[in-house]
Formats: C-alpha cells, structure tokens, sequence
C-alpha cells in the first residue's frame, strides 16, 4: 500500500501562499499534444520528452458571491466525525464493502486514516485513492484528500490528470469560497496549485497538481504530471498532529 502523508504538505503549502490574495498570479498550466509517459509510482517523475506543457497565461479573476462556501468534510464525511461514523458515510457514498476499507497509521504524526480506492470518483476520471485522517488528540476526522496517479490506476496518463485539475479547478471557481483566500496556477515546489479556497471559518479545499518542471524553448517551464491531489480540511495552519512540547529537546 502506498504511503498518504498529507497533513505537512498542507502546512508547507499554506506557508507558500500566505503572503494575501493570490488569484491572478501564476501560471495556467496548457496542454499540448504529448506522447504519455511510461508507467511510473505516484511519486516518480515521468520521462521529461513526454511532458505536456504549463505555459503562462491570465489567470480568471475570482468572482464574489454573495454567500461563501461552507467546508464542512467530503460528501457524508464531515469533519468532527468519529471513524465508525466516516467509514458509514463510506458506506453510503459509494457502496464501500468493510474489506475494501484499509487503515494506516502515521507514525510521526500519530493519526490514523482510512483508505479506499474509488472508481470515477470523478467521472472518465479513472480510479482515485480517497483518503479520511483523524487527529492525534481529537481522533475525529481533520482532511479528506483524494489522489489520482498511476499508483492509482495503471491506466492514468499526465493528459488525464491535466483534464481532471481543469475540470476541478473550474468547479471550485464556481463555489463561491472566499475571494481574499483563492489562489489559482500557484507554482509551488513539484508542482502547480491549481485551487485553493477557504470558507468563512478558514476550512480549506486544495487542489494540487505534482510532477516535474523542465525549462524548454523560449525559457518555457514545461511540467510532466505525475499526480493530482485535492484536499478538504478542516484546520491546514495548525492541523491536530502530535508536536512536541517545547523546551523537552
């Protein structure tokens, strides 16, 4: 099973984007027609002749709705909920069987999750791997992240993950989150912010697109992908993971 980590890459993107609003700078990842990469785990890089191309462009401006998205979990998980309650909301949602349910722990952050793969979670999207984190003190659910790679479907090519941060990041522009929290086509280390978005109690959707960044022609970044991740969570500037206590080293 792969290794999800999710909670300090949250924080770390967090940190990188926080300096105000961010929705018109970056670059617009564009795709060009590309041979697809050779297999490769979600955390390889794809050979670089295969990469389709981010090129930089304006990005939408975000627009200001009247009522502001609530982030309150995934579906019928919502955050608070104990891990019977989210692995019956599993249940609900996409018919999960209780064998289909897997369960890792984190052992530097000391939470647990439950794991379960989710064919057309979004759809001719391929199979995605969801992810439920608990808190180290709370031990209620904190994220809910989803992962598209080719450790999670063989069949998953950089234009498939590339159609999937645009169709997402499209949606999410529609939903109404804050406007002096959206941030769109953020390149970070290893990849693109496609979206990112917080709602009036500062839950927070992310969605990140990874891969490896080549400087071709004309000083154009090109970026091979090698996965998207979309985060909800409940708290990314200061998850419930075990720290220690100061002043002990």
């Amino acid at each position: 099973m792969r290794k999800i980590y999710l909670v300090p890459t949250l924080v770390g993107l967090l940190t990188s984007l926080s300096a105000g609003p961010l929705a018109a700078q970056g670059a617009v990842p564009k795709q060009k027609a590309a041979q697809a990469p050779k297999a490769a785990t979600a955390a390889g890089a794809a050979p670089a002749a295969a990469a389709p191309a981010a090129a930089a462009t304006e990005a939408p401006s975000a627009g200001v709705d009247d009522k502001t998205k609530a982030i309150d979990g995934f579906r019928s998980a919502k955050f608070g909920m104990s891990e019977a309650d989210v692995r019956a909301a599993m249940t609900r949602d996409f018919n999960a069987k209780p064998d289909a349910i897997k369960a890792q722990d984190n052992a530097s952050e000391l939470t647990h999750s439950i794991l379960l793969s989710v064919p057309e979670l979004l759809p001719n999207g391929g199979t995605a791997e969801l992810s439920y984190v608990f808190g180290y003190k709370s031990k209620s659910l904190i994220q809910v992240g989803a992962v598209w790679s080719k450790g999670t479907d063989t069949a998953m090519t950089p234009e498939k993950l590339f159609s999937n941060a645009n169709i997402l990041r499209a949606h999410f522009m529609g939903e109404g989150f804050k406007p002096d929290s959206i941030a769109v086509n953020m390149p970070v280390a290893g990849g693109i912010v496609m979206f990112r978005g917080s709602d009036a109690k500062d839950r927070s959707v992310i969605l990140l697109l990874q891969g490896t960044f080549e400087n071709k022609e004309n000083n154009q970044r090109v970026l091979t992908p090698t996965s998207l991740l979309l985060f909800y969570v409940a708290d990314a500037k200061s998850p419930d993971i075990f720290k220690l206590p100061p002043g002990q080293f």
